[in-house]
């Protein structure tokens, strides 16, 4: 392939992710009635005390993915080292991936390629990590705030619910265990004979020592305190009359869902709402205002970013190296 013809291929390469990303991102939001609807509700509320909670909640959105900036340096640290520049132009550019495949797999390919071509595969295992450790998270209090939506709700008997608990600590334990212990995948990749090809990209889980785990399960958890804390402020202020425990918790369930149903992240917003508004009707008659807060954070932390994602993009090169 000629350099003109790599050229052309690039501007095409990157015309189509811009295009599709923005097709998918007007087609949703053009008809999302949940976010005039949360229009709708914030006017009923001071405007500056309002104009002050949305500022903050877009500004703990960027906070959010700063630190996830700062996690995928630290993870691809051994394999390529990335300035804080490139490293948020790689996290943005997988955003913009994210929300047109499915179960935000783009996102990998969206990231890896600001890396060189030879420490792509290697930096899709290390992401990987730092994707683990998130769902880690979402596991461990997703499966503990399950148990206690069940023997909290539903009606059932004394040892059914002490089971509950056993299996939800269980389920949390076995995740954190093999988040501390992500080696063995690299042993498992190498006893399966289809997959013994791709074992030298996974021998970089070997590196990982536990403090360096933990440091990566610490970034996380603030990310996760992050954006439960963006769902509270609000609904602390639209649904002042929530009960602060339950209304947390349910946040949990409702991360937990989302994580483990496959979907599109453009389409993300009809599993949380639909979520959302089953859990919380447990706790409030106000469905609505549950589903306009639910997209309105859905638009701040997923779309508002792959829209500034999508400026990366026209920036990398997809044939070939990247060097800035």
């Amino acid at each position: 392939m000629t350099k003109t013809q790599r050229k052309y291929l690039n501007i095409l390469i990157k015309l189509a992710i811009v295009a599709l990303a923005m097709w998918f991102v007007i087609s949703k939001v053009s008809n999302q009635k949940s976010l005039h609807e949360f229009q709708q509700l914030i006017n009923k509320i001071d405007p500056t005390t309002m104009r002050i909670i949305i500022v903050v909640v877009v500004l703990l959105m960027f906070f959010n993915w700063f630190l996830e900036v700062v996690k995928w340096q630290y993870l691809i640290r051994k394999i390529e080292k990335l300035s804080v520049w490139k490293a948020t132009k790689s996290v943005f550019c997988g955003l913009t991936w994210a929300i047109f495949t499915p179960n935000r797999i783009g996102e990998y390919g969206g990231r890896i390629m600001l890396l060189k071509p030879e420490n792509r595969a290697v930096g899709a295992v290390s992401m990987g990590v730092g994707l683990f450790g998130q769902l880690v998270l979402t596991s461990v209090f997703g499966a503990l705030s399950i148990a206690w939506f069940v023997t909290t709700f539903i009606d059932v008997p004394a040892s059914v619910d002490f089971g509950i608990w056993i299996l939800a600590i269980i389920y949390a334990l076995a995740f954190v265990i093999l988040y501390f212990n992500v080696s063995w995948i690299d042993y498992l990749v190498g006893k399966v004979r289809f997959l013994k090809k791709i074992k030298p990209f996974f021998a970089v889980l070997e590196d990982y020592t536990t403090k360096e785990l933990a440091y990566v399960l610490g970034l996380s958890a603030f990310r996760f305190a992050i954006f439960t804390s963006q769902y509270i402020i609000l609904m602390l202020i639209i649904l002042p009359d929530l009960p602060l425990v339950s209304m947390v918790l349910m946040i949990f369930i409702m991360f937990f869902v989302q994580s483990a149903l496959p979907t599109l992240d453009i389409f993300d917003f009809s599993v949380r709402s639909f979520v959302a508004s089953n859990l919380y009707a447990y706790i409030t008659t106000q469905e609505i205002a549950v589903m306009a807060i639910v997209s309105f954070v859905w638009f701040v932390n997923l779309i508002f970013p792959a829209i500034i994602g999508a400026f990366f993009v026209l920036n990398v090169n997809y044939i070939g190296d990247n060097k800035s």
